[in-house]
């Protein structure tokens, strides 16, 4: 399998890249700035992308079997939520353009319901720091579920996902669709480790084609 990988220089796209490697698949490691990946492999070719250059993107992405899009318009971005879903949707047309069929987008928690119509980030215990990213991320959502010609799935992490979660790789996850998976502590979390085992079970196994699934311990 080949998979082109977006953002592979970031949080999530580092650890990602880490397990594709650990399965032996070729991967097209694709950033901003490509010196920022410092994963070296024979299995890793580097390549430098801007993704709101769709033609420059297509010619990236052709000949691939699967697009994964681990894209941050960045956190301290003052046009972070514009980024982000003008980025998403040109990544969706990329990929199309290149024929590629499968694209898997790593997104945000936020729009997890935690009660019948009610998403995470529209509570007022979601953090304020993080409210302009997730609702781009949810909003991106509701623009990809249109989407027809792709096979196209949507990750949204657990609640809790973040470099202090320090469990490392255990390869032991529970999903669920639209709703947050909790463990026995009432907490939904899992780490970076086991977000990429997540991913790269789901680009083999094809579980949740033109869903969004989210995954925990």
């Amino acid at each position: 399998m080949k998979i082109a990988l977006i953002g592979a220089s970031g949080f999530v796209g580092t650890a990602v890249l880490n397990e594709a490697i650990s399965r032996g698949y070729n991967v097209t490691a694709i950033a901003r700035n490509p010196a920022n990946i410092k994963i070296t492999s024979n299995l890793v070719t580097v390549k430098k992308a801007d993704v709101f250059d769709i033609d420059g993107l297509v010619s990236v992405l052709k000949g691939h079997d699967v697009v994964v899009s681990t894209y941050n318009a960045g956190w301290e971005n003052p046009n972070l939520y514009q980024d982000f879903v003008k980025g998403s949707e040109a990544i969706q047309s990329a990929t199309k353009k290149a024929g590629v069929k499968r694209l898997f987008v790593v997104g945000g928690a936020g729009s997890l319901e935690i009660a019948p119509g009610v998403q995470l980030v529209d509570t007022p215990q979601f953090p304020a720091e993080y409210k302009t990213g997730a609702t781009a991320a949810r909003d991106y959502l509701n623009i990809l579920k249109k989407e027809t010609e792709l096979d196209w799935t949507f990750l949204s992490p657990a609640i809790l996902m973040h470099a202090g979660i320090t469990d490392g790789r255990t390869g032991k996850y529970r999903t669920a669709l639209d709703t947050p998976v909790f463990d026995a502590n009432n907490e939904s979390r899992l780490s970076v480790e086991d977000l990429s085992v997540a991913i790269l079970d789901e680009v083999e196994q094809g579980k949740f084609i033109k869903k969004r699934f989210t995954a925990a311990y």
